[in-house]
């Protein structure tokens, strides 16, 4: 009797540690294999929230079909106590491990809110977007003009949201006056930037940014960049430049930069200054003239008059012979590898060609020519 009883638990133990076996595996299985979700999501988590929670909504969702699953294999995993706050992409049919990873592996939130904060040449923006998790492409809500506009709704919601994300775009071409201006509008940065950046010391970029941080070191960053791409540019500058220092090639590229916003054109522009230096030839390029009159402090809003072109400036390259003192703005990569690499031609004049780039010449009388053509496009502009 009792070797029958003996034979029979150690049968039942048998099965269940069979059973456990399977439902181990089968777990295994269901935890690693791909999810139920169809489409892409925006998960976000909460600070100070918990896996409960998150595998609550995830199952709300539609993103997992066990939430005690879930739970178990993040324990087992060891990540239970990684979950990170932010807003994340979880893409369709991800597994409940593949989303564990996600949700802790730290970095930046990689859906929801998104806010720009434009520095441009002409005016500063604020754009509010919002990641579609279906198409991984940036909607947007709202966009104004912070020194003339009243603030949206949409930003106020997403400048309080933990998650949202916040980054400074600054264009080609925009003064280091216009950078530190529009950084006061910033009200993720705390502090003030402690002297105005030399002119052309900063890199046209986009810099993502948390709250808290200082604008003295939003500042250093686009310094550390800027003064990263001259010293590689410089390095592999081509012979024979009339360049002494990298400081006279980044005054060059802001000229370059402010000459032409087409991206094929600045090889050839620098061409162009890079030979009347070379020849001895006064660089006369209107941008200078009108840093003189701004010093960098906005736009000029209008047409340069003749007293002005004549007006003595250490900036205006009518009067100068050679370089001005300062860059007249802040150049990007492009133009500054324009400078130290500019294309091998002949040309020493351009204007407008009235399609946005620029008719180049290498003689006074081909100029004169192009000249006439773009005077006759004004003329008709002006009468339609």
């Amino acid at each position: 009797m009792w070797k029958a009883l003996a034979s029979n638990a150690l049968t039942f133990l048998v099965v269940l540690l069979f059973l456990a076996g399977g439902v181990i595996l089968w777990g295994q299985q269901s935890y690693q294999s791909a999810g139920p979700l169809e489409a892409p999501i925006c998960v976000r988590v909460a600070s100070g929230s918990n896996m409960s929670r998150v595998s609550s909504q995830l199952e709300q969702d539609g993103a997992i079909s066990n939430g005690s699953l879930f739970r178990i294999g993040a324990d087992y995993s060891g990540k239970s106590d990684q979950l990170k706050a932010g807003a994340f992409l979880v893409p369709d049919g991800a597994s409940m491990e593949e989303i564990v990873d996600i949700l802790t592996r730290g970095g930046a939130s990689t859906c929801g809110t998104e806010v720009v904060y434009r520095i441009g040449v002409t005016r500063s923006q604020i754009l509010v977007r919002e990641l579609d998790p279906a198409t991984s492409r940036f909607v947007e809500t709202a966009n104004f003009n912070p020194a003339a506009e009243d603030t949206p709704a949409e930003f106020t919601t997403a400048a309080e949201r933990g998650d949202t994300r916040h980054r400074i775009a600054m264009a080609e071409g925009v003064t280091s006056w216009q950078v530190v201006e529009s950084l006061k509008s910033v009200g993720v940065l705390t502090g003030e930037v402690a002297d105005l950046p030399a002119e052309g010391s900063l890199a046209p970029d986009s810099y993502e940014v948390n709250r808290g941080d200082t604008r003295q070191s939003v500042i250093d960053r686009m310094q550390d960049a800027q003064a990263s791409i001259l010293a590689s540019a410089w390095a592999n500058r081509v012979e024979g430049l009339p360049l002494e220092t990298p400081e006279e090639a980044l005054i060059l590229a802001s000229i370059i930069e402010k000459e032409t916003g087409v991206a094929e054109e600045r090889r050839t522009v620098g061409s162009v200054f890079i030979n009347r230096l070379n020849r001895g030839m006064r660089l006369q390029t209107d941008p200078t003239v009108i840093y003189g009159i701004t010093k960098g402090q906005g736009t000029l809003g209008r047409g340069l008059r003749q007293s002005e072109l004549r007006g003595e400036t250490p900036w205006n390259t009518y009067v100068i012979d050679a370089l001005p003192p300062t860059p007249i703005a802040n150049p990007g990569r492009a133009s500054i590898e324009a400078a130290l690499d500019p294309a091998s031609t002949n040309f020493v004049f351009f204007v407008a060609d009235g399609t946005g780039g620029h008719a180049f010449a290498e003689t006074l009388a081909e100029h004169n020519r192009n000249v006439a053509k773009w005077r006759a496009i004004e003329a008709e502009r002006s009468n339609n």
